[in-house]
């Protein structure tokens, strides 16, 4: 699966980090969503089809 971010759409929620920590971090300057891989599978890809569907933003797409 590939994950693709929007950072001009991106609040700063931070629920993908939480979803998954492993592939999304923030921003310390503004807290915006930074992408620590483009590309996952297995539970992890789970867990960023949950980011995905949670952010507030919708700044967050895959594709498979």
């Amino acid at each position: 699966m590939k994950i693709t971010t929007d950072v001009d759409r991106c609040v700063g929620a931070g629920q993908c980090v939480l979803a998954e920590p492993a592939v999304f971090d923030q921003d310390e300057s503004d807290g915006t969503v930074v992408l620590l891989t483009d590309s996952v599978d297995g539970e992890t890809a789970e867990r960023v089809r949950e980011a995905t569907h949670i952010c507030p933003a919708q700044a967050l797409s895959i594709s498979d």
